[in-house]
């Protein structure tokens, strides 16, 4: 699964971009997504890369971003409890089946995109992509190390 966070705000972009970017659900900066590695979701994220970082999340860093920052609808906070009342499982345990299953649907209700705060020690050139030290583009599995920052 692709975890992709918006870095870049809403001045001076491209209509075509900014659909682009509401498709995906990221609608303000610091804003992540949880996507399947599909080849239309990797061409939208081709479209919109000057404006968003992305990479490969893993088991740990999703359950704590649903943990943490994990909604359902009327923006009350996703529970322990909630998760396994709906689906008899924890939390960490629906977290590696999203994983391994490449499907994000799996806990009824919740909200699919995540807000997040501003890292900590801040962002690299967001002018850069990061590949040259900035902030911008692909990353790996170095987005969870970006993610654990923002929550």
């Amino acid at each position: 699964m692709f975890a992709v966070v918006r870095i870049k705000g809403r001045v001076n972009v491209r209509k075509d971009i900014e659909k682009t970017l509401n498709l995906m659900r990221l609608y303000k900066k610091h804003c992540c997504v949880i996507l399947p590695p599909k080849k239309d979701v990797l061409g939208m994220i081709q479209k919109v890369e000057r404006y968003v970082t992305w990479g490969e999340i893993n088991a740990d860093t999703l359950s704590k971003l649903l943990e943490k920052r994990g909604r359902l609808p009327g923006n009350k906070r996703l529970t322990e409890d909630y998760v396994k009342e709906k689906t008899g499982k924890s939390i960490k345990q629906i977290a590696e089946e999203i994983i391994e299953k490449q499907k994000f649907d799996l806990i009824p209700g919740v909200k699919k995109f995540f807000r997040l705060k501003p890292p900590t020690k801040g962002l690299e050139s967001i002018k850069k992509p990061y590949s040259l030290g900035g902030a911008l583009g692909y990353r790996g599995k170095s987005i969870n190390d970006l993610i654990k920052r923002m929550i």
